[in-house]
């Protein structure tokens, strides 16, 4: 399987008036070619940083990476000077925000927006990038592309704005598209519509994705692998079926508690106790430890090393270790997985 991206022992800081947050501590994880990874975990986790940092669109005000190696097409991109990302950025990794309307500029044409990138990294005239980007909208599953082609963003509903934001993501055929939580701010429908879309231009343009979100429903029908972060690291990485059948991090098992189900009736939806860590000041020990019912007194004191559960499955959690006492995951992990088991069988 070819690496198409190596994160290394990623060390990101930021420097605010309170001291020096250590965002991201020691991340590492690679993107095979032609796969979706997904990178899951409440808010502040990290995921946003990780990915912003391959782009380096980090502030450089307040920002600093500190370690660690982003490695793509034989280059380190965190040792890059900007001039030489901006090669990069757009053409060979592109990135799909949160809210297309922030994405979009309200005062130019949704064509001219997604000619630009066309026309500033392949060397092509305006006629050929228009029908390039005629071709993209078709693409997304824009109707009448020639007539949307002259319309502002706030002519269209937000779906579609979202379908016009990856169409530009898509403009230069990338090798790595990064999605931002791409589907946050649609609603249910919409939501589905465009996870649809993105499985099936993968399979088109032949891209790997990394996929952030804090829904593990989601993952579960787009991803190839599955990496957990909690406070700046990664904590569990795996494929689909490993994270979701055969979970190993007491953390992984809240957020699979977490799930809402249809079926709950009565049941009330678990929430993990506690707040996650405070990065000004990150724990010695293993930062879920506090919020953790089978921490031990090892989890106070020393952080966990990535335990090996299979080829491709890791985690870290001392539950793993050989002396550690045998813990299985809570009854409400044990139904989702159940449930999860069926709704895949049932497609």
């Amino acid at each position: 399987m070819e690496k198409i991206l190596e994160v290394k022992d990623l060390e990101i800081s930021f420097h605010t008036f309170g001291g020096e947050v250590q965002a991201i501590r020691g991340v590492s994880f690679d993107l095979i070619k032609g796969e979706t990874l997904a990178i899951v975990g409440e808010s502040g986790s990290g995921k946003s940083v990780t990915t912003k940092s391959i782009m380096r669109l980090l502030p450089e005000s307040n920002s600093e990476i500190k370690g660690g190696q982003i490695l793509f097409d034989g280059k380190d991109l965190a040792k890059l000077k900007d001039k030489q990302m901006q090669g990069i950025r757009g053409k060979d990794i592109s990135m799909i925000f949160q809210d297309p309307m922030t994405s979009l500029n309200p005062t130019i044409k949704i064509g001219k927006q997604i000619m630009e990138p066309i026309i500033k990294h392949q060397n092509v005239g305006k006629a050929t990038a228009k029908e390039r980007a005629l071709e993209l909208l078709r693409l997304v599953g824009i109707p009448n592309p020639e007539q949307r082609f002259q319309q502002y963003p706030h002519q269209f509903s937000g779906g579609m704005r979202q379908r016009v934001v990856i169409a530009i993501a898509l403009a230069c055929n990338p090798k790595v598209l990064i999605a931002d939580e791409p589907t946050t701010a649609l609603d249910v429908t919409i939501q589905a519509q465009i996870l649809e879309l993105m499985k099936d231009l993968q399979k088109k343009i032949d891209t790997s994705i990394i996929f952030i979100t804090h829904d593990l429903g989601v993952v579960a029908n787009v991803a190839d692998r599955v990496a957990v972060m909690y406070g700046g690291k990664i904590v569990e990485v795996g494929t689909v079926d490993e994270v979701f059948y055969n979970p190993k991090h007491p953390y992984t098992w809240g957020l699979i508690s977490s799930m809402p189900s249809l079926d709950a009736k009565d049941e009330a939806l678990y929430a993990i106790p506690g707040t996650p860590p405070d990065l000004l000041n990150p724990p010695k020990g293993d930062a879920f430890a506090p919020r953790n019912a089978y921490a031990m007194k090892i989890d106070l004191e020393e952080q966990p090393p990535m335990f090996k559960v299979s080829d491709t499955h890791y985690a870290a959690t001392w539950l793993l270790h050989p002396d550690a006492p045998k813990v299985e995951p809570p009854e409400a992990v044990k139904r989702r997985m159940k449930k999860f088991l069926s709704e895949q069988e049932g497609k």
